[in-house]
């Protein structure tokens, strides 16, 4: 009873009496329903309980999760339901309890399946309620700290699984203490020899530098008041498994390791902290490159401080970290500082919204996931922001690079789906292709059959398999349209001659092919197309090749459908539509670009005639066309929604939209529209001057 008046007693500092009488019926129910059992260390099981709700209770957490503590483990090992402790103790305690409950009862295959099912249980919890989670902890920070008194082999499990899994959680929960605790505590576990002799050394190299240890934190806490700043300033050892991943990763022996020591520099404000960096700067000089400004810029789990490294004496590089009490409180806390620091029941932190965000995403995950092992190999990784899991709509999960876009999952999943994607939903709502992927995304593709890739696609995609696809594929789809086109042209030019492409015989190809060294007549039709030769000289040299009379005649104009694909493009000075007269130009590797006939672009480079071609548009054009508009609006609320209403109503696309910056009473829009024709554009703009707070239109050729 000792025990539970020390809990009851620091309760007495933030909760009130009758919360306090709630608990401890909890203590009394939760003794019976385990009584007669025991931990390997031979103690009452309830003393794990109590111990693990004393840890929440350094935390101040609220009555409920302090009842759901000492409750966690009734429901999995004893006879207790989840609707007698909802009855006794209320729903949401109920709640807690059943989201802590283990799937021991359950047979698994293999251990990792039931560390995998646990995981899951625990994070579908701790999604519904982020206090879930922190129980979570507090009852594995106990187990560790006990776990000295279990078998081996089980000893070894657990630290790996508090390494991999329960310290990075709580590292990005920001609780700074516990996840240091949890390392050390796995890693003299996990390696009791290293971790006995990394500690012996660390003691006997405390007596030979405490004398310089004790000479820094002099020459700081002299250094700082001359600057005119009030500072509480710490040394600490660095933890033993930091260092022994200091020496792992870069391959150093302990006598290697110098920086065993850091200080800690905590002020009154934000500015404070900055003045204090560049007194200390004035002391001993930075180390270059390692200057970190996690103030400006926090940490995803809310840490702020500066991190400054300097060359201390006799040459040790000295790790100082600068804070604020504030920003020092949430450092140690964490997520559990707003139970802490509170200032009413109503206010809830920018950091706690961050963590509710991250348990959501995690909830969203494990509600698509198949296979447990799979699951857990895999959110491990949400904990290190290196790669992003998402999933397909039938729950498999994916990797991919941070920064990846829904056409890199198109690639992923398969070369066909990415080639013949058009629009993508994520987490069930449309998104467009380029969209960034977060962790936990389920991603669906939208394909269509005559769909191609686009090449604005690789100015965004991130994974080089994605990349090389759509590269590929351009280049035979160009390749195939440069030889559709290329025959069209020579065909043309020989109309113009009064004469036709299938008049001409096999030993005149022949012959042709040869003069020109071209391999195939479908490599002779692709320079065509590609504007790497001039139809009129191929056609002219065909002629000569049959020797037939070259009469000249009427070749008519090319017609463009639209659906000529990258062998015929249509100009971006210009713009040109159906309806605008146009002209087209033989572009050397780009093939036929379409310029109206008014377009200035063109004007200044019609001096080669050869180079130009006489074209039209078909009767009815097989695709829409980009045209740009400019827009004058009074600068109202809401004037976006009606000309976007007005645009939508008259059958159109709206590509894009920029809204330049407002001058008084007015804005310009700049909307770039697909439409069939200059028709269409006409109807639009007609539509759009009902609008009363339109001014003016005007198309936008540039």
């Amino acid at each position: 009873m000792n025990a539970l008046a020390e809990f009851t007693g620091n309760l007495a500092h933030y909760l009130k009496p009758p919360d306090i009488e709630r608990i401890e019926e909890a203590y009394q129910f939760s003794g019976k329903a385990h009584e007669g059992q025991y931990r390997d260390s031979g103690e009452p099981y309830i003393s794990h309980p109590l111990a693990v709700a004393g840890i929440l209770a350094e935390w101040h957490l609220d009555p409920q999760a302090l009842m759901a503590a000492l409750l966690h483990d009734v429901m999995e090992d004893t006879k207790v339901s989840k609707a007698e402790i909802s009855r006794r103790f209320g729903k949401p305690v109920a709640e807690l309890v059943d989201g802590l409950s283990k799937l021991a009862k359950i047979e698994f295959q293999s251990q990792q399946d039931a560390q995998a099912e646990n995981f899951r249980k625990m994070l579908l919890a701790m999604a519904r309620d982020v206090r879930v989670i922190l129980i979570k902890l507090a009852d594995r920070l106990h187990n560790m700290r006990t776990l000295g008194a279990v078998p081996p082999a089980k000893r070894r499990r657990v630290a790996r699984e508090t390494l991999d899994i329960y310290a990075p959680i709580a590292n990005r929960l920001g609780l700074n203490n516990l996840y240091q605790e949890m390392q050390e505590l796995a890693f003299s576990h996990l390696y009791p020899m290293r971790y006995r002799v990394l500690a012996k050394a660390t003691k006997s190299a405390r007596g030979n530098r405490r004398q310089v240890v004790g000479k820094i934190l002099k020459a700081i806490k002299q250094r700082l008041p001359e600057a005119g700043i009030e500072a509480e300033v710490s040394g600490r050892e660095k933890h033993l498994y930091s260092i022994y991943r200091k020496m792992l990763e870069k391959n150093l022996s302990f006598s290697q390791v110098l920086d065993i020591y850091g200080f800690r520099v905590v002020v009154e404000d934000r500015s404070a902290c900055y003045l204090a960096l560049g007194a200390l700067h004035s002391l001993y000089k930075p180390v270059p490159g390692k200057f970190k400004d996690y103030i400006a810029i926090p940490k995803v789990n809310g840490y702020q401080a500066l991190h400054t490294t300097l060359f201390g004496p006799f040459g040790a590089p000295l790790e100082i970290q600068i804070r604020t009490r504030d920003m020092h409180r949430v450092a140690e806390a964490g997520v559990a500082s707003h139970w802490l620091y509170k200032t009413s029941d109503a206010s809830i932190n920018e950091l706690q919204h961050q963590t509710h965000a991250w348990l959501q995403s995690l909830l969203d995950i494990q509600s698509e996931s198949g296979d447990a092992a799979e699951f857990l190999e895999h959110i491990k990784v949400d904990l290190f922001p290196d790669e992003v899991y998402v999933f397909t709509p039938k729950g498999k999960i994916m990797a991919l690079p941070r920064g990846a876009t829904a056409v890199d999952f198109a690639y992923a999943v398969h070369t066909q789906i990415g080639n013949r994607c058009v629009a993508t939903k994520i987490n069930h709502e449309l998104a467009p292709l380029r969209s960034e992927l977060k962790n936990g995304d389920r991603i669906e593709i939208i394909t269509a059959a005559h769909a191609n890739p686009n090449p604005a696609w690789l100015n965004y995609v991130k994974t080089g398999k994605a990349r090389s696809h759509i590269r590929h594929f351009l280049k035979t789809m160009h390749y195939e349209e440069s030889v559709e086109l290329g025959e069209k042209l020579l065909s043309q030019a020989l109309r113009a001659l009064n004469t036709d492409l299938t008049e001409i015989g096999e030993e005149q190809w022949e012959k042709l092919l040869r003069d020109i060294t071209a391999k195939s007549r479908t490599e002779l039709f692709a320079d065509i197309g590609l504007g790497k030769r001039f139809a009129a000289v191929v056609a002219r040299r065909l002629l000569a090749a049959s020797e037939q009379p070259m009469a000249e005649g009427n070749a008519g104009p090319i017609v463009i459908r639209g659906s000529e694909g990258m062998a015929v493009q249509f100009a971006k000075c210009c713009r040109p539509i159906p309806g605008d007269p146009i002209i087209g130009s033989i572009k050397k590797g780009q093939g036929i670009v379409i310029h109206t006939h008014d377009c200035p672009t063109a004007a200044r480079s019609r001096t080669d005639p050869d180079k130009w071609l006489d074209v039209e548009w078909a009767h009815e054009p097989a695709r829409l066309f980009d045209v740009g508009i400019r827009i004058t609006v009074i600068n109202q609320r809401g004037v976006l929604a009606k000309v976007a209403g007005g645009i939508a109503a008259g059958g159109a696309n709206i590509d894009n939209v920029i809204m330049d910056e407002e001058r008084g009473a007015y804005t310009e829009m700049r909307l770039t529209l697909q439409v069939a024709d200059r028709q269409h554009l006409a109807r639009i703009k007609r539509g759009l001057r009902r609008i009363p707070e339109v001014v003016r239109i005007a198309r936008e050729r540039d």
